[in-house]
């Protein structure tokens, strides 16, 4: 088991669980791993989010980058997906984003970039963490005197993302854009606070901003893609065409309609499933999502001939079966949505020009576009077990069973779904269905069930 590395990275509490010192070796150890087989002096990129403790990461991060040798390029706040689209870009050897996502201030992680844009995989993140406990490995990572890396501030490279989204999009939306179309941005106090801004002037579209003032300490607070009721009712005071709310480093996004009705994920890739179709430009006629998608995406991709793949939860899974099998849209229910025509990694403003795209080329109004799928009501049960019979249910005949009776009862109008937390001793029941108070009854009974029976001694 990963001492270090979780499903996305390392993320704990700054400056405590995530110390000075465990950035240092987790740099050394992380540029030896990611540029060990390059023939050069290796070049990172170093970029981070809003939060109070960013720069404290990033001092000690260079610090153990200039250690082992690499160079460093420093691009200051920027969204995760801008720091993926200028790694290629720039031909560095690999980046580093500092940012804890979606979670609250306190938190900090670290999220390694490959040389081609993409989040590393588990093997290497293994690697790095092997390299760390390897103490005398580790004393060997040090520059000799003339070798000693350095560290450059090149803030002025988000003009180069800021002119991805002009030179793919502007000529598409100045055509189609209307006079009367305004639309809300909620940047969540994050890394798309500045870049957002910069973004929708460029490509003439009217907004209306909120939560764009980071103080350090307000990332995600009450806001953001998290929180989409301020951006709900900011929507309807003002009268608005459409709301986008972004994360804390700008990697995903959810949107709301004229009627401030929330358009998530699974109803995002259904828009601009169509839209690509349209055009010729959805590869293979697919969309790849995870088995936490909602039922209602299923079923509309069944209705309107697309193919629905299904990986394993989280966005690394979603990428890797797109790159594997030569898809080009995929996601996840959070509003993580990956164009890979574009850029390898989710992309909260890319995912957001698009669905505006989509929008004035239909001539319609969001929330027709977003009424295309019906969402079932789902809920999420957690059960409490011990840590070694999480995967015990399989086995159970009465779960079996339980669940079996479940499947036949809804008979394709209900969807249930367990399994056991990768992080946590709990085994997660989710069940969809037509009815929340019927489908609430049934997961409770089923989770009280799996703890009953996985619990005994």
């Amino acid at each position: 088991m990963r001492k270090y590395f979780g499903t996305d990275g390392i993320r704990k509490i700054a400056n405590t669980e995530l110390s000075p010192e465990l950035v240092y070796k987790v740099a050394k150890a992380g540029a030896y791993v990611l540029s060990k087989h390059v023939d050069h002096k290796p070049v990172i990129l170093i970029g981070r989010d809003t939060r109070i403790s960013g720069t404290l990461i990033e001092s000690a991060m260079i610090a153990g980058f200039l250690s082992y040798g690499a160079n460093v390029k420093l691009l200051g706040v920027l969204p995760t997906p801008a720091i993926a689209y200028l790694t290629r870009k720039l031909n560095a050897d690999a980046s580093v984003v500092i940012s804890a996502s979606h979670n609250s201030y306190e938190f900090n992680g670290i999220k390694f970039f490959s040389n081609k844009g993409m989040k590393i995989l588990d093997s290497l993140e293994e690697e790095i963490e092997e390299v760390m406990m390897d103490a005398e490995k580790m004393s060997k990572l040090v520059a000799s005197s003339d070798k000693i890396g350095i560290s450059k501030h090149c803030l002025n490279l988000e003009d180069d993302y800021v002119n991805f989204f002009v030179e793919n999009f502007a000529k598409d939306i100045k055509e189609n854009i209307k006079e009367d179309f305004l639309v809300g941005i909620d940047t969540a106090n994050g890394a798309t606070s500045f870049i957002a801004e910069r973004i929708f002037k460029a490509l003439g579209i009217k907004y209306k901003i909120i939560n764009n003032n980071p103080d350090g300490i307000n990332i995600n607070q009450d806001c953001g893609s998290t929180h989409i009721e301020g951006l709900k009712k900011f929507v309807l005071e003002n009268h608005l065409s459409l709301g986008l709310a972004y994360d804390g480093d700008g990697d995903r996004c959810l949107a709301v309609d004229e009627n401030g009705d929330e358009i998530n994920g699974d109803k995002l890739m259904a828009i601009i499933a169509n839209n690509l179709k349209k055009h010729g430009k959805l590869n293979k006629n697919t969309i790849v999502a995870t088995i936490m998608s909602n039922l209602g995406l299923n079923k509309y991709a069944k209705e309107n001939n697309f193919k629905l793949v299904q990986t394993k939860v989280g966005d690394r899974y979603v990428l890797e079966e797109m790159l594997k099998n030569g898809f080009n849209l995929g996601g996840e229910q959070s509003g993580h949505v990956i164009l890979l025509d574009y850029n390898p990694t989710g992309d909260g403003i890319l995912t957001s020009i698009i669905l505006i795209k989509s929008i004035l080329e239909s001539n319609k109004k969001a929330s027709e576009l977003g009424g295309i799928v019906k969402i079932y009501p789902q809920i999420l049960i957690n059960a409490k077990v011990d840590e070694n019979r999480k995967n015990n249910y399989e086995e159970d005949e009465e779960i079996k069973n339980a669940i079996n009776e479940l499947e036949q009862e809804f008979d394709g109008n209900g969807r249930i779904l367990i399994r056991p937390s990768g992080t946590e001793p709990l085994v997660r029941v989710m069940i969809e269905g037509e009815n929340q108070e019927y489908i609430t009854k049934k997961a409770k009974e089923i989770a009280c069930l799996i703890e009953e029976k996985l619990n005994k001694n």
